[in-house]
């Protein structure tokens, strides 16, 4: 088998995309930075950092922290609004080819909406990431994420007022009991999809002034580090609807993917794309470079295609 022969082509919805590759929300922008450096239609798709329905400045500086083999971020989902984004940077992603999976948001189950209903039937949209990890206002800051009957309620709604062939896709926490329970629970409502996994919880504190260094304090944890968590939750929820107790749909994996050896790692534990971020921050070519890793590390298993290593790690043990 030759690295060029491997077929990375997946199925997403009604579309067949040329590779699994997408952006994690949050590290590529709306695209323009990372297009000087990666033609946006060489991708599966651009996921776009997080929309939401209001113009929003995000939290106070300083937002971004280094930590051993990661990065925390507390940007509080800073963006332009819906309107913005539809206006000035969807034309721009359409005439560049580029097939937008389009994060959304909102502060509580009525802003989803909002944004959904904004975007549905929009050029160049091939589906919505629901970021349900964002805090829900209506609730005293909690997560959506972390509740099955909350994430549940925005898939539903979410989904009752976008078209039936596209894609919406609900992203999970790690910072939950089971988070199996929750993907049953989006699922039950109508997700087609599941994007894990969203940032974890952490703190660094500022010897010198005895601070946190964020000022928001805590912030996500990305990167290599939550590389074991994410693979970890995709392996979960994979295994959980191979045994019937979850319906069946694609997952989209995440969490400190730097080459195609991790790649290939989160498609073994079932995921049927995979999404690039933190490293996008020090390699912003990276996405060419992992896609080609890919196609080498299946080839050198005997994998013709990328669709027959999804589950891999779920085969049945032969004596």
């Amino acid at each position: 088998m030759e690295p060029q022969d491997v077929d990375l082509s997946v199925p997403f919805g009604p579309l067949t995309l040329p590779n699994p590759l997408t952006t994690a929300s949050g590290c590529a922008g709306y695209g323009r930075e990372l297009a000087k450096f990666v033609p946006l239609d060489a991708l599966g798709s651009v996921t776009t950092k997080t929309i939401m329905p209001y113009p929003r400045s995000g939290l106070a500086t300083p937002r971004m922290a280094e930590t051993p083999s990661g990065m925390l971020n507390g940007i509080g989902l800073q963006g332009a609004g819906v309107a913005a984004f539809v206006q000035q940077e969807l034309p721009w992603l359409a005439e560049r080819g580029a097939r937008v999976l389009v994060s959304i948001a909102g502060s509580r189950l009525e802003e989803f909406v909002e944004v959904a209903e904004q975007l549905n039937g929009q050029p160049g949209v091939i589906g919505l990431e629901v970021n349900i990890s964002c805090p829900n206002v209506a609730d005293r800051g909690l997560v959506f994420a972390c509740n099955p009957a909350t994430s549940y309620d925005v898939v539903r709604a979410t989904r009752e007022v976008t078209d039936s062939a596209l894609p919406v896709y609900a992203k999970l926490s790690p910072d939950v009991t089971s988070i199996t329970e929750i993907a049953a629970a989006c699922v039950e409502a109508g997700a087609d999809g599941l994007s894990m996994i969203n940032t974890t919880l952490g703190l660094v504190i500022d010897l010198d002034t005895g601070r946190p260094v964020l000022a928001g304090g805590t912030g996500g944890l990305s990167g290599p580090a939550v590389r074991p968590i994410a693979v970890r939750c995709v392996h979960q929820v994979h295994a959980a609807m191979a045994a019937g107790r979850i319906p069946p749909v694609p997952i989209l994996g995440m969490g400190g993917i730097r080459t195609g050896r991790d790649a290939l790692e989160f498609a073994m534990a079932g995921a049927s794309g995979v999404a690039v971020g933190t490293t996008l921050f020090h390699d912003p070519a990276a996405p060419l470079r992992i896609l080609d890793e890919l196609r080498g590390e299946l080839a050198a298993r005997g994998f013709a295609k990328y669709t027959d290593a999804v589950g891999y790690a779920h085969r049945p043990v032969t004596a």
